[in-house]
């Protein structure tokens, strides 16, 4: 038998690409690979690229001499290695990383990874493989799933894509260009998904999309399903205790979504809705397609349908144009909404962006100070969320062993960590605990009862 070969994968950026990493483990493992954490052992080197963040090509670049240097040593002691990069800096820059880094064997766009076998083999025999064209097959058919041990030992809680691209053209925003259009998966494809993990032990499902909220996948019944009615059919899987989504949009909050909050105990009570920035007129310049006072609006039908919900959110700051006004008018919209957590950046312009045009910039020391203004406010706010939960109860899902031994990490209803003290046959089960204080953002606390239960969650009153 031959040896298996050695695959390193780096992900950058968002939860899509962590859940297209695994993938890329899968469709890769009959293939004969396993995966190694370290890369200059590694036969294949995935860098798998996000195209969101500021410098975000340059890192890649950065990373890729590092891995030139990694795969001349290689060949000097006789040993090939490939490097193949994907996601959507593959997909933005496919040509100029060939010319840029010519030690790349392939460059694969998101939608093409499933081609990754024979993209290699031709890399293998033709010196390079290029593959960025958005397939008018749907990746997700022809995709290995998962190996039974491959999902146990990801963990009790799991990613699941449901929907990938994006239809809103933010001025900002690359997703458009390097995800394509909204697409949505069948139902029935989802649940068989969600029945594979289950039966592996996942305990926890996140639905990913980049704008998971706007899905329309087709229902076993010949309808167009919503998040909502999607929802509440995975809730009735048996295995499956909680449920969360990610990234929403404003715009796409519907009726369904709202009660899903109301009847579900599976589905958690905290919410990731960006708003971008509380000025209208930023609004409108970023093409979100929203009014602040829309945005308020969304976040009273959620609070009207549960009480104990809790938002996080993303924010840019330096937008092309942002006034002192505008920025203020940021910081009265998270006065006013109170965050669990937020996400906020200075704005940095995406090459092929509307925006990325747009003259009326704001000077990079005024930015620097918008930011640490923002985030300071979203850190006492943070902070008070975190604060109120100390001497109560509340229900932890427990995930792995902590790093300090004896300790087992698990994680609330907010996605707070919490740490006790026991055994670590706790691992997979929701359990009370007695919050005792915090340190940083994680909690430390001890269990409540000693006995396992169902599945069960308590809330915290958010005042938020």
């Amino acid at each position: 038998m031959k040896p298996p070969r050695k695959l390193h994968i780096k992900s950058y950026g968002c939860q899509m690409n962590v859940y297209d990493a695994q993938r890329m483990v899968d469709t890769l493992a009959p293939e004969g690979f396993v995966e190694t954490a370290n890369a200059e052992e590694a036969d294949l080197v995935i860098l798998n690229t996000c195209h969101i963040r500021e410098k975000a090509s340059e890192k890649v670049y950065s990373e890729l001499g590092r891995l030139r240097v990694a795969k001349d040593e290689a060949a000097r002691e006789g040993r090939a290695m490939q490097i193949a990069v994907a996601g959507c800096v593959a997909q933005a820059e496919g040509e100029e990383i060939v010319r840029r880094a010519p030690a790349v064997d392939v460059v694969v766009g998101p939608q093409s990874y499933h081609h990754l076998p024979e993209l290699l083999k031709r890399a293998g025999s033709e010196g390079r493989a290029i593959e960025t064209e958005f397939p008018a097959a749907d990746k997700f058919g022809f995709l290995a799933q998962p190996r039974p041990d491959a999902i146990r030992a990801r963990g009790i809680s799991a990613f699941v894509t449901v929907q990938e691209g994006c239809d809103k053209f933010c001025t900002f925003c690359v997703v458009p260009y390097t995800r394509g259009a909204e697409v949505s998966r069948p139902v029935a494809k989802i649940i068989d998904d969600v029945k594979r993990l289950a039966d592996n032990g996942v305990r926890e499902l996140t639905l990913i999309g980049q704008n998971v909220n706007a899905y329309h996948g087709d229902g076993p019944d010949g309808k167009s399903w919503g998040l909502g009615q999607l929802l509440e059919r995975l809730a009735g899987i048996p295995g499956i205790a909680r449920l969360r989504y990610s990234t929403s949009h404003p715009r796409d909050v519907d009726d369904s979504l709202i009660a899903a909050h109301r009847d579900l105990d599976a589905l958690m009570p905290f919410v990731h809705l960006p708003v971008q920035s509380g000025s209208d007129r930023i609004l409108a310049a970023m093409n979100r397609k929203h009014t602040a006072n829309d945005y308020l609006d969304v976040i009273d039908r959620f609070r009207s349908a549960r009480q104990d919900i809790a938002f996080s959110s993303d924010f840019i700051v330096g937008f092309p144009g942002e006034s002192e006004q505008d920025f203020l008018a940021t910081l009265a919209l998270v006065t006013q909404i109170g965050y669990a957590a937020a996400y906020s950046f200075k704005y940095s312009a995406r090459p092929g962006t509307p925006a990325a045009d747009m003259q009326e910039t704001v000077p990079p020391a005024e930015m620097d100070q918008r930011l640490e203004r923002l985030q300071e406010l979203i850190d006492s706010q943070q902070s008070a969320f975190n604060k109120a939960a100390i001497g109560s109860t509340v229900d932890v899902l427990f995930e792995r062993p902590a790093r300090k031994d004896g300790q087992i990490v698990g994680r609330t209803a907010f996605l707070q960590p919490a740490h006790v003290m026991a055994s670590p046959d706790i691992i997979g089960q929701i359990l009370p605990v007695r919050i005792d204080s915090l340190e940083r953002y994680s909690f430390l606390g001890e269990l409540a009862t000693q006995r396992t239960r169902e599945p069960a969650l308590s809330s915290i009153a958010t005042g938020a």
